[in-house]
């Protein structure tokens, strides 16, 4: 399994932490030391899960190596859908008029990007598609509380496409070496969290210190066994792509690790929490610096619970 292209797209406003400062209470310093946000993307109201995802794949089309056409399996992941019954995935479909191509959408909070991935991986295998689109979106600000103090400042907006084949296409494409992941609605407070419940206020964090104690475990957990799985060791990875919830987060998973600063791709102090897409936006900002042979980890943690990994190599 190979992943051939890879883009984003932000929305072009960007929310500063001033912005919370006399609504929360609180100041530049508060937010800054329990997240590392220091501002986040907020879509116009023009803008919804669907637009922002076509835009990413708009932007990915120049360098695919077939026909967009081609795509015989569409699967969307978000938790902040535009429509919940036409999926981004049909909306996609339909705007490429993409024929012949399985469509649907899932959600496991912020590890979706990898329960897609190895959904594609299952699809490839027993032969059902061999080439496939997952659309990773998520509009946080429609749903977000700004005035909620314990999460309202989190939630920034984006989208990201990413375009896998069965077969290897090009000296650009990435290998996937290896997918994981695993349902943890068993372990701490589980679906209570993190919520987002339309009717009864939208998004919720209501215990952060419970989220980041098990995400700080889950995410290292992740990204060690799946090395060790594939005979590899901490040396041998070039960069740590985590979902990027939280900074202290991030620093626990990369400090146990031995990771140097320079091998966590980071994007949460400009775009804050962008949720599912998160970890796929900061690969794709920083698809230009990859080396052939370098060994990528995806490592994320979904509200919920859950936890996912994603290893691969540029070739």
């Amino acid at each position: 399994m190979f992943l051939n292209s890879v883009s984003h797209y932000l929305p072009e406003t960007y929310i500063p932490n001033s912005h919370f400062i006399e609504k929360l209470g609180v100041s530049d310093e508060w937010i800054v030391k329990r997240s590392g946000i220091k501002t986040r993307t907020k879509a116009s109201k023009f803008e919804n899960t669907n637009t922002m995802g076509l835009e990413a794949v708009n932007t990915s089309i120049p360098s695919l190596p077939y026909k967009i056409e081609e795509i015989d399996l569409i699967i969307s992941a978000t938790y902040t859908p535009y429509d919940t019954i036409g999926t981004l995935a049909h909306f996609i479909q339909g705007h490429y008029n993409i024929s012949n191509a399985i469509c649907f959408s899932i959600t496991s909070a912020c590890s979706s990007f990898i329960n897609a991935a190895e959904i594609v991986e299952a699809f490839f295998q027993n032969g059902k598609a061999s080439k496939a689109l997952i659309i990773t979106a998520e509009h946080n600000s429609i749903y977000n509380n700004e005035d909620d103090k314990q999460s309202g400042y989190l939630w920034g907006d984006g989208a990201a496409a990413t375009f896998f084949s069965k077969e290897k296409y090009s000296e650009k494409d990435f290998e996937i070496i290896d997918i994981h992941s695993e349902g943890l609605g068993n372990i701490g407070k589980g679906v209570d969290g993190v919520s987002l419940r339309p009717n009864e206020g939208g998004m919720k964090m209501p215990y952060g210190k419970d989220v980041f104690l098990h995400a700080s475990k889950y995410m290292l957990k992740e990204a060690t066994e799946i090395l060790i799985k594939n005979n590899l060791t901490l040396n041998d990875l070039n960069y740590l792509i985590p979902h990027q919830a939280n900074i202290r987060i991030i620093n626990n998973v990369a400090e146990n690790m031995g990771l140097s600063e320079n091998q966590v791709l980071l994007n949460i102090t400009e775009i804050g929490n962008t949720g599912c897409a998160s970890s796929v936006i900061a690969f794709s900002q920083n698809i230009k610096k990859f080396k052939s042979n370098d060994k990528l980890l995806f490592s994320v943690f979904g509200g919920g619970y859950s936890s996912g990994s994603m290893l691969l190599k540029k070739i």
